[in-house]
């Protein structure tokens, strides 16, 4: 295969995934509707896709015997930073400003990706990844136009916009150690729910579930399922045909996803302001595309 094949194929794979994480906002608000907090989202999300990634175990248990000390720390922190830690930050946001700029917050990442590629994979700032990186961002800027309620809402919403980007920095680190992909995806999911485990909350979350219509389980496992397991995959098997600086860039897509579900399925009408953040996302997103 080709290196412009791989580009391509990687790039689709990022832009699916944003698709995939921009259904997060749809199957968490069904549930938040049951009773549910953000923390018990949380869990529901992380700790059932960790049982479904169970059946990686025998691909990859060969795999992390072999591991290093500084292999494990890199894929400890990349769970509990880049999974547990964006998850917490982005439910809480959702509960204190909303949705909509809880995914705005979130999507700073490609801003912090474009410094901490520096930092730590040593990837250069070009000058077309970091006009396109901040095109983007002001793009979800004007999509939340009149919207911006300074609070600890906001700040824990920047900070999941850090945890986002540190997900995709560590996961290319990872790569450096040259772990498939499935390994990277497994120990990203499975680590954070055997945290998760640990808390007495877990197992009380289950139990509230069980006692609820049995569709609720549908939305836990399009959360986990569509909302997780299929992007976070997707996700990293595109590190392995893209930096992490671009990859950041095309899942900019996420956003625009959450709005247009929001438009059809939920009937709320896009803005002057909005649709001028829509035309800056997909501008920036196909410029990066075509020119690659």
């Amino acid at each position: 295969m080709t290196k412009n094949n791989n580009i391509l194929i990687g790039s689709l794979q990022v832009i699916l995934a944003g698709v995939c994480w921009g259904s997060l906002g749809i199957f968490s608000s069904k549930l938040l509707a049951f009773g549910f907090e953000s923390f018990q989202v949380t869990i529901l999300r992380i700790v059932t896709a960790g049982l479904v990634v169970l059946l990686l175990l025998p691909a990859v248990l060969p795999i992390l015997k072999k591991l290093s000390t500084p292999e494990w720390i890199n894929l400890i922190l990349q769970s509990l930073i880049g999974v547990l830690g964006m998850t917490l930050c982005y439910f809480y946001a959702v509960g204190q400003v909303g949705v909509s700029m809880a995914v705005a917050l979130l999507y700073t990442a490609p801003v912090f990706s474009l410094v901490l590629a520096r930092l730590i994979l040593n990837e250069p700032i070009t000058k077309k990844s970091a006009i396109l990186g901040v095109v983007a961002v002001v793009g979800v800027g004007f999509l939340m136009a009149g919207k911006v309620v300074f609070n600890m809402g906001v700040i824990v919403g920047l900070l999941s916009g850090l945890c986002y980007s540190l997900y995709g920095i560590l996961g290319k680190k990872a790569m450096a150690y040259h772990h498939p992909s499935n390994l990277v995806f497994f120990s990203s999911v499975f680590i954070s729910a055997i945290t998760l485990l640990l808390l007495p909350q877990t197992y009380g979350t289950y139990g509230q579930l069980l006692n609820l219509p049995s569709y609720a389980m549908l939305f836990v496992l399009g959360l986990s399922v569509v909302g997780t397991i299929a992007p976070f995959f997707l996700y990293m098997s595109a590190l392995h045909k893209l930096p992490a600086t671009t990859a950041s860039v095309f899942t900019i897509i996420e956003p625009l996803t959450a709005i247009i579900l929001a438009v059809i399925l939920l009937k709320q009408p896009l803005s002057l302001w909005q649709m001028i953040g829509v035309g800056l996302i997909v501008g920036a997103t196909l410029v990066n595309a075509l020119e690659r």
